[in-house]
């Protein structure tokens, strides 16, 4: 038994440091999309990168309240945060990749 929660404890911390290490990684992004040197010049860029920065507001709120959420469980992870866990892992993902497609599309580099 204390197996058992020894590794819930275990996967639980797992899971928040990787959460916060792409946490990281986002206000970082999010912080070089606000540079100077990343505005648009014509409309459709300007679209996308009012997009970018919803995608990025709406990826630290969702952030936040799964981090919550996982530190309030004292019993594990349940299965439906797991599925939380797993889709901001996507959307990190997706984000992480539509700033890089942004950033290709106005010829910068990371």
């Amino acid at each position: 038994m204390a197996q058992i929660v020894e590794d819930s404890i275990h996967t639980q911390q797992e899971i928040l440091v990787r959460l916060e290490r792409n946490n990281t990684t986002i206000q970082r992004l999010f912080k070089k999309l606000g540079s100077y040197t990343n505005e648009p010049k014509c409309p459709s860029d300007f679209e996308k990168f009012n997009a970018l920065k919803n995608s990025f507001k709406i990826f630290s709120r969702h952030q936040k309240e799964i981090m919550d959420l996982i530190k309030k469980q004292n019993d594990g992870i349940s299965e439906a945060l797991e599925m939380e866990v797993r889709e901001q892992l996507g959307r990190f993902r997706k984000l992480e990749s539509d700033f890089a497609a942004y950033l290709l599309k106005m010829g910068k580099s990371f």
